[in-house]
């Protein structure tokens, strides 16, 4: 699964992916813990995918949009996980404008989420506006980060939150058992590195790759292979309305392969929508955990 945390904002025109979430049973919803433990394997890849513009009202200022996002994900349960991740993006607006931005992250977590370190940066017409750098870790009685950009901080964000790839295990654990709900407070260092953003998980029911055996196109890798449409719906506990109801900033909906992979993307921000389409899919060699 693409397993990005992340967020598209055109206040400031940053784009960011995030696919993870957490579990333990609470009536027919589930509510995350800490230290999920992995029942999937995740397969080590790169997916490149071409993104455009969907749907869209006319108070989104949006006159086109297009891109590529590649994501690179390795490692393992033993060894951790590393994710190097680049969405590249032009918008044009309705004045006949046209903005690029260029995110660039890499980010490595450790075997049982003990640790999980970021590096984010943000440009603009290859303009360099923003970078993220720092470290979260597991301690005894809650997980704190150590940024050192865009300035040197510590927080504590509580012992319930989950580190990216943690978060995506669970959703992939909740999906088999047959869970259709879950929710989870993720951190991945986004927003300067001081956001956590609440989520809602709809997992709906498992169905089986419309890839044909021997195909040659960029999805062939995922022929034969089970997978759950999910939808995530993302929050900040920060910005209530007046009624105190939280709305989401954005929702993301895509097919969640049993190996872990994504595909059929799609971002929702309310006023519109981008689409991601699998323009190409590299499988790596997989390491074996249970060698010495």
């Amino acid at each position: 699964m693409l397993c990005v945390s992340k967020r598209l904002s055109l206040a400031n025109s940053t784009a960011i992916l995030a696919f993870t979430v957490g579990l333990v049973p609470m009536n027919a919803a589930f509510a995350a813990t800490a230290g999920v433990a992995a029942v999937h394997e995740l397969a080590p890849h790169r997916a490149v995918y071409d993104m455009k513009l969907g749907e869209m009202e006319d108070q989104s200022g949006i006159a086109g949009l297009n891109g590529r996002m590649v994501y690179d994900f390795s490692g393992s349960a033993c060894e951790g996980y590393s994710v190097n991740f680049r969405f590249v993006t032009e918008f044009q607006n309705a004045d006949g404008g046209s903005q690029v931005t260029d995110l660039q992250t890499t980010s490595f977590e450790e075997p049982q989420a003990e640790s999980y370190q970021f590096l984010s940066k943000t440009f603009v017409d290859q303009e360099l506006v923003e970078a993220t750098r720092g470290t979260a870790r597991l301690g005894q009685d809650s997980r704190t980060v150590e940024l050192k950009e865009p300035s040197e901080k510590s927080l504590d964000i509580g012992r319930e939150v989950l580190f990216p790839t943690e978060h995506l295990l669970s959703i992939m654990n909740a999906a088999e058992e047959g869970v259709p709900f879950v929710a989870a407070d993720i951190y991945d260092g986004a927003e300067t590195g001081e956001k956590v953003y609440a989520t809602t998980t709809v997992i709906g029911a498992k169905a089986t790759s419309p890839v044909k055996a021997g195909s040659d196109g960029p999805d062939a890798p995922l022929a034969g292979l089970s997978y759950w449409p999910v939808t995530v719906a993302y929050f900040d506990p920060t910005d209530e309305e007046g009624s105190g109801e939280l709305m989401p900033v954005y929702q993301l909906s895509f097919w969640l392969y049993e190996n872990g992979i994504s595909g059929n993307l799609k971002l929702d921000y309310g006023d519109f929508t981008i689409q991601g389409k699998m323009a190409a899919l590299e499988l790596y060699d997989e390491a074996d955990c249970s060698k010495p």
